[in-house]
């Protein structure tokens, strides 16, 4: 079941271990170095705006830096899809969160509304192509109305574009749940697991630790499965027990699924290939030598997109304006 599963990865992610391992471990960024995780604080992720419209499936957290609180606003996107406008998503979502802020006068003396940071948690088998500023998913018009528009930009972090020999040199629970979600064999999967127990080995460790074993549960067992009976395993060590049993026989049924979807997805990637091919002869032939930051656009589109650019190329006159 979908919703169990992202409710056990929203469960991680109430951890505040695992959420200052995602911002050491996967922002490199300045500002990072300068927060103060002890003063880590979980914000309820179920608010009300004045209109009426909830949100309750993002996990949000605060802490600070230096002397002013910053926001943490985490997406957990799962969906099938990859979604274009993510971007006006999460514009909507933080404008519901200062809205909160706001009504429930959580600003500091000053009254300016602090810094959010916004990050998209996503695991699809496609890697995420979507625009990640707002700026670029509006139409530019010169005059200066360009200053009145909205600007935002998110993080995204694609657990599928992570790569073991990336990840496995890194001492961080956030890459340990990458690795997880990448994993093929019973030996990979043991010795993410075996890290686990070396790293969450403490008492003060035991909500995290079971945590961890459910969500581990969640993800390593078939979709199909989630309709039989269980059983509860709140323990790592359990877990790896468990794992000898039952994990080669999962993967086993998971190979024999995911031969028959790779086929059908290799078929339908094949036309998307020749398409984009199509197309980029098409704008050597009218315009000349194409851009490479055009063509791997071009590259890492969907269908319904280079179905549009390839209807465009007839009433275009530049390149520039193919992809303005």
């Amino acid at each position: 079941m979908k919703k169990d599963h992202d409710h056990a990865y929203k469960l991680l992610f109430s951890e505040p271990e695992i959420v200052k391992d995602l911002l050491q471990g996967f922002v490199h960024e300045d500002w990072v170095k300068e927060l103060d995780f002890s003063t880590l604080e979980k914000v309820s992720g179920s608010y009300v705006s004045d209109d009426l419209r909830s949100r309750e499936d993002d996990v949000i957290w605060r802490v600070k830096y230096r002397e002013s609180w910053i926001y943490v606003y985490l997406l957990i996107e799962f969906q099938s899809s990859i979604d274009k406008y993510m971007a006006v998503r999460l514009m909507t979502y933080m404008g519901l969160l200062y809205q909160d802020l706001i009504k429930t006068k959580q600003l500091p003396p000053d009254k300016r509304l602090p810094p959010i940071f916004p990050a998209v948690l996503y695991n699809g088998e496609k890697r995420w192509n979507a625009r990640t500023e707002l700026k670029d998913l509006i139409v530019n018009l010169p005059g200066g109305l360009e200053q009145y528009q909205p600007s935002l930009k998110y993080l995204i972090l694609d657990e599928g574009k992570y790569v073991k020999e990336d990840l496995a040199p890194l001492k961080n629970l956030v890459a340990a749940i990458f690795r997880l979600e990448n994993s093929s064999t019973n030996a990979e999967i043991s010795e993410v697991v075996s890290n686990l127990i070396e790293w969450l080995a403490t008492p003060e460790q035991a909500g995290l630790r079971r945590s961890f074993s459910i969500w581990i549960n969640r993800v390593l067992q078939p979709a199909d499965q989630y309709n039989e009976p269980q059983p509860e395993i709140n323990d790592l060590l359990e877990i790896k027990t468990m794992l000898a049993d039952r994990v080669p026989q999962w993967i086993r049924e998971g190979e024999a699924r995911g031969e028959a979807k790779g086929e059908a997805r290799g078929e339908a990637r094949g036309k998307i290939e020749g398409e984009a091919n199509t197309l980029l002869k098409q704008l050597n032939l009218k315009f000349g030598t194409v851009p490479d930051l055009v063509e791997q656009q071009i590259r890492s589109a969907d269908k319904e997109q280079l179905d549009l650019w390839v209807e465009k190329i007839l009433s275009a006159s530049s390149i520039e304006e193919m992809f303005s």
